[in-house]
Parts: C-alpha cells; structure tokens; sequence
C-alpha cells in the first residue's frame, strides 16, 4: 500500500488534512458495480490514484490493502493493464505458496490434540509460533521451545504470541489490561452479550477468560483478524482470518456465515463492533468494510428496526476524528485515552503531547457512557459526559472543546478553541504553531482549489476524468507514433548496413578475381 505515513506526526498530518504535502495517494471508492480487483496473497487488492494539486489525474493502479511497502507485498498492476495467461497463473501460484501452511480444519484439529496431551508433553516453539504435537518436536529440535503449556497460556494466546511490530505492514499493539479491563466492564455494564471483535485479539482473550471465570457472565465473542497465528488457539465459532482493510475471509463462505450467523442471532440484538485498526491503515477503505458488516447485521432485523444503528466502538487516534465522521456522522468521541503494552508513546499516566493520543469513536450516546474517576475523569453537567480532567468547558463554544488532553485557549478571530501551542498568525488568519510556514500547503481540492470540500466529492470530478481520459489516450498515440517511428527506423538503419556489408564483399570479390 502506499506509504504515506512513517511517523506519528505524519499519520496526525493525514487525519487532519486528508493527505501529505501538495500530493497524496487516495483510494478509489466507487459505488457503481465495477470489475473484480485483482487479488494478491491478502485478498482482493484495492484501486488506488496518485493525485497532485492543479495537475491532471494520473493513472490508476491495484495495489496490496494490508501492506503499505511494496517489500511486504510487491502486488502492482495498473488498472488497463492486460496480462497473458502465463503471468495470471504464476500469480495464482504465488498467492497460494504465501497462505498459511495449515488449513482452518487442521489448525482446531491439531488444538483438540494439543489439549490432551499431558502438561510435559505441551510445547511450543518460539521460532515458528507454534504448538507443538509430539510428532513435530524432532523438526524444531533445534529451535528455541517453551515447554508445560498451561491451559491459562492456551486461554491467553497474544502473551504467548510475538506481536508483529512491522509499522508498515501488522502494527500489532496490544490494548494494556488497564484499557482491556475498562472496555469488558463497560461492554457488560451497557448490557452487551455478544462482541465482534475486529482486529482486537486481547479485548477477545478477556472477554473469554470472564466468561469462564464468572458463572455470571454470558458475554460471547467472535475475532476477526489478519493474523493466521490465532487459528491454532481457537474453534472456528471463535475465530475467523480476516482483512479488515477489503472485507476478506481467508476461509471463505464457512468463515463468512460464521461471522454472519453472530451478528445476526437474536435478530441482532445485544451485539456491538469493537474495532482497532492499524494507526496507518486509511479511513476510506476501512469504512467501506465496516459498512458492510453493518448491512450484514441489517439483514437480520426486521422492518419496524430498519432506523437502528449497529453500535460500534472504533479506537483510532483523536486528530482522524472529522474523517471517520464524514463517513459515520452519528459518531462521537470519548474522552478515555486507550493505551497498548507494548507501544512506547501510547502510555497512561503521561502528560502533554506524551500521553495516548488514541481515543474511543461511538454511536452510542456519551452520556451512557461512564469514564473511571479514580484516572481523573469528571462529569461535565453542561455536555452531559464524562471529559479529562484538564478538558475545561468554554463558555464561548458551550462545549468542553480540547482533543489530546490538555487545557486549550479560545481564540476569538477563529471563533474556536486552539491547543495551547498554537498562536494567531495574521498572515494565515488562522491559528497554528509559531515556527509554520505561511506559504505552505492549503487544504482543499486537488481538481478546483476550493476548500469547502475534496477531490473525492468535487461537482467536477466527471468533467475532469473526462479531460483526463482524452489527454492519456492523446498521450497514448502519441507514444505509439513515436515507437512505429522508431521500428521504422531500425528496419532501415538495418537495411543500409546490410546493402553496405553486400557491396563490400562485391568489392571484394572483383578485386581477388
């Protein structure tokens, strides 16, 4: 996928203007019926375009949904591209060489024997993340093992698994106990009984533990996420391999009425979505997804139900929040911050720009929503929700206005409240940090320059793909005149030395005779 973001500071760039400097990839979302996108070994690949502002469209191409560097996934393709059959089937080759070794069914097969064995029998291989049956061992002889696997390791499989720390492809951090144990309660307190969880592994371990652990709880849980690993840990009602960023099931149709079948029972009642995406991955694609899990829940309510809303919780950075509610305008959010164990910025308890920048997206109204005093959140009488302790309420805004934690200023030529390091700049008549560049990219369209709305939604978006297509196919003759020109020339450059080469040897032959 194309690799926009390398640091915080540029992903908090793309979630507050839509993309990088002056140009940016962007996702081609269509709502027409449109030609099956190529697949790659993560499913269906997406149709990206590389736009630059007050120049022409450029051309389109399919691209890996799950990896932004092409060292990952080197899937690429232009969209008029036409390959032979030989390139189609190495491909389809290749996408099967790359899927996990073990099929779903081996995978709970080999769990069910694991199980049995006796605890000084149950090992696991650190090297290749995986259980090992007594068969296995002499293969992995040489590699680092772990032996006596518990039953509570088996329960708690994200402690015994590597995170995949690999920013630019399964940036795998994991919800801290203190944030995990936070969302089971307030799941239970709002009176849920199931919890698709979607790329949260360890909110799903915790969700299972209490379960178990307490007679009392009837919270049932579904994953779905992109890491195969987990398919040796759970049955197939537990688990599904999935990619959030194309609504993919590695496994199928089995996989799909699965997650069909939970979201679906008691006519969709008592189920919410807990989702935390990857921080780089792009908003567009992952909201054509999630919009799908939505209308796969709608299927199953009835007509007198048809106004109701799946209740989600999306955790995703604070400063993404205008581009998640352009495409869910119900959605608020919270002020919690969500912090990870294995992450070195996203940590509770710190101040300032240190603290987790990571917050709570909802459907569910905030003021049902209860925030731990005890971690300094209060009641705001005025908003009717739990804020941060420094989010004081503005009497200008009628709204307890900071985002990221700390106390913000209101600026009165804005007419909005600010973050604390930002200053008025006459130049720019906006607020903004005192080292900025005056003369630096605007938001706006990349086709008409406005700044009331995108390229994605611009009115003439059509006239310019039409100006587009005729300079590319004009661009096209062209270029094909220029390599009939230069065959031709060739032919004739390789004539003349050949009529040359015969009149030597003529030459030749004359003077011998």
């Amino acid at each position: 996928m194309a690799a926009l973001r390398e640091r915080l500071g540029t992903v908090e760039a793309e979630g507050s203007s839509g993309r990088q400097g002056n140009s940016g990839v962007e996702v081609v979302v269509s709502s027409d019926p449109a030609p099956p996108a190529p697949l790659c070994p993560h499913g269906p690949t997406l149709l990206f375009v590389k736009v630059n502002q007050g120049k022409e469209e450029t051309r389109r191409f399919y691209a890996c949904s799950a990896c932004r560097d092409r060292k990952d996934c080197n899937f690429f393709q232009w969209e008029d591209e036409k390959l032979s059959g030989a390139r189609l089937a190495a491909r389809e080759a290749h996408n099967r060489r790359c899927q996990p070794p073990l099929s779903r069914s081996q995978c709970v097969e080999r769990y069910l024997k694991f199980i049995e064995l006796p605890l000084s029998q149950r090992k696991f291989c650190q090297r290749c993340q995986q259980l090992l049956l007594p068969d296995d061992e002499e293969k992995h002889r040489k590699h680092q093992i772990v032996g006596d696997i518990s039953i509570t390791q088996l329960k708690r499989p994200s402690q015994l698994l590597y995170p995949l720390e690999n920013k630019k492809t399964n940036a795998q951090y994991l919800f801290a106990d203190r944030s995990c144990l936070f969302l089971v309660d307030l799941l239970s307190t709002l009176g849920f009984r199931r919890v698709l969880c979607v790329g949260t592994p360890r909110l799903h371990e915790l969700i299972r533990l209490k379960a178990s652990d307490d007679k009392k709880s009837n919270i049932k849980s579904l994953l779905l996420d992109i890491d195969f690993r987990y398919s040796q840990f759970y049955m197939e009602d537990s688990f599904c391999h999935y990619n959030m960023f194309n609504h993919h099931f590695f496994d199928g149709k089995a996989a799909l009425e699965v997650c069909r079948t939970f979201l679906q029972k008691d006519k969709g009642e008592g189920v919410i979505m807990v989702t935390d995406p990857p921080f780089g991955g792009l908003v567009e694609p992952l909201a054509v997804t999630f919009k799908k899990l939505i209308a796969m829940w709608k299927e199953g309510q009835s007509q007198d139900n048809s106004h109701k809303e799946l209740p989600i919780f999306w955790i995703f950075p604070y400063f993404f929040e205008s581009r998640i509610c352009q495409f869910f305008p119900s959605f608020c959010m919270l002020d919690y911050q969500v912090d990870y164990d294995n992450h070195a910025l996203y940590k509770h308890g710190k101040t300032g720009r240190k603290q987790s920048p990571v917050r709570i997206f909802t459907n569910i109204p905030p003021n049902k929503i209860i925030l731990p005093i005890e971690e300094g959140y209060r009641f705001c009488p005025l908003c009717q929700r739990y804020v941060s302790l420094e989010n004081q309420h503005c009497e200008h805004c009628n709204s307890c206005t900071s985002k990221d934690g700390r106390k913000w200023n209101h600026c009165f030529l804005c007419k909005k409240c600010v973050k604390p390091s930002w200053i008025h700049c006459n130049i720019c008549n906006h607020c903004a940090l005192p080292d900025h560049s005056c003369n630096g990219p605007k938001d706006g369209c990349f086709i008409c320059g406005e700044l009331d709305h995108k390229r994605s939604t611009c009115p003439n978006i059509f006239t310019s793909k039409k100006v587009n297509k005729a300079v590319r196919k004009q661009k096209q003759r062209k270029s094909n005149k220029m390599k009939m020109e230069t065959t031709k020339g060739q032919s004739m450059n390789h004539t003349t030395v050949t009529g040359k080469k015969k009149r030597r040897e003529r030459a030749h032959q004359y003077l011998c005779s």
